[in-house]
């Protein structure tokens, strides 16, 4: 399990700190802090970024803006992200605007609505054509991570870290290591969203990723995963174990 990675682009010393208060205290990783137009474009391509907090001017310069077109123009690097300006120029807000932010917060920023801005921007962003989102929209679902919510943050899960999917009616228990997640979803959904050549049902209740499996016990029905947990293997879908190549 990863926290969500954040890029702070922002020139004043206090006004970052005060962001990295605020962003570490509800989980986020804060990969870097940029200064500069160009000691952002370094930053970006440098770190794994999940979105960015951009200050639109950098220097008394709006190269905040220039940065986020940055990341339009290249479809690979399109990440979501919010401006903070202290700005109340109209003309700089039309120019913002026309890169499509998540957000625009005015400074002094709150908080606690810096904090909604990026959930509301996580959501939007990854809620595309190949994005689902759980039947409480407290998980976004893309087809190499889950952004989950739990208390007041959001959880990044990569897909490919989950052991088993434990189903109980709508709702899954996925399991990561040794953190469960519950959210509400259905079987046939969940089923949908992963990859089949790596995650098996092997029972009514249980989705196992192929990769985590330790133990096959053929002749007892059962599964030993890497977080320790054991699943049993039902008769119905006793075919799975085909896929598996056993020697003797």
């Amino acid at each position: 399990m990863e926290k969500i990675k954040i890029l702070i682009v922002e020139d004043t010393v206090a006004e970052s700190d005060r962001l990295i208060e605020t962003l570490t205290s509800s989980q986020f990783d804060v990969v870097g802090v940029a200064r500069s137009h160009q000691e952002a474009l370094q930053l970006f391509y440098a770190n794994k970024v999940d979105i960015v907090v951009i200050d639109i001017f950098l220097n008394g310069i709006p190269e905040g803006i220039t940065f986020a077109e940055t990341l339009n123009n290249v479809p690979q690097s399109a990440r979501p992200f919010v401006f903070l300006t202290s700005s109340t120029d109209r003309s700089i807000f039309e120019r913002a605007k026309l890169t499509k932010p998540y957000s625009f917060l005015l400074k002094p920023f709150n908080p606690l609505e810096v904090l909604y801005a990026l959930e509301m921007a996580i959501e939007k962003f990854y809620n595309q054509p190949d994005i689902f989102q759980s039947d409480e929209e407290d998980t976004v679902i893309s087809s190499d991570f889950l952004f989950i919510k739990k208390k007041d943050s959001l959880k990044k899960v990569a897909v490919s870290d989950i052991v088993n999917i434990e189903v109980e009616e709508r709702y899954c228990s996925i399991f990561v290591g040794e953190e469960k997640f519950v959210i509400q979803i259905s079987l046939a959904k969940i089923t949908t969203l992963l990859d089949s050549t790596m995650f098996h049902r092997v029972h009514r209740n249980h989705i196992v990723n192929a990769h985590e499996i330790e133990e096959i016990q053929p002749s007892d029905g059962l599964l030993v995963m890497s977080n320790k947990s054991i699943i049993p293997i039902s008769d119905h879908y006793k075919d799975v174990l085909n896929q598996f190549k056993i020697i003797k």
